[in-house]
């Protein structure tokens, strides 16, 4: 949704409406395999692409699709807004997940997350199709 007085974007929405419907709230998906273990500690590009398994995942299991989502939240450590911004574009560009940020979208540095040596997590919410 655009209009004159907000600035442009870079390819997601500032506003996201969701006709009737239920939603799914997913919890954070982080860069964990199937053993609970962080992959790629130290390396951004590599936990971006579990989370973004993780997230396909995820959505799958309940029906949706990355067009489903409605809403995404990525959190980030780091204090450089290049860093940031970058992760969120390697998501914004996934070629599996990459429309799921295409809605309302935020992306924020953070100084740590919930597992030793995690640098991304990813919080989606989705409207579940009829």
């Amino acid at each position: 949704m655009s209009h004159p007085k907000l600035h442009p974007t870079g390819g997601y929405e500032h506003v996201t409406i969701v006709e009737s419907g239920r939603l799914a709230f997913l919890a954070g998906q982080c860069p964990v395999d199937a053993d609970q273990q962080v992959v790629g500690v130290g390396d951004l590009d590599r936990q971006i692409e579990q989370v973004a398994a993780n997230c396909l995942a995820a959505l799958a299991s309940i029906g949706a699709k990355p067009e489903d989502v409605v809403r995404s939240i990525v959190y980030v450590v780091s204090d450089d807004s290049g860093t940031v911004g970058g992760a969120w574009h390697r998501l914004f560009e996934h070629p599996d997940l990459g429309p799921a940020f295409r809605a309302a979208s935020t992306v924020t540095g953070v100084t740590a997350l919930g597992y030793p040596g995690q640098l991304v997590e990813v919080d989606l919410t989705a409207r579940l199709p009829d």
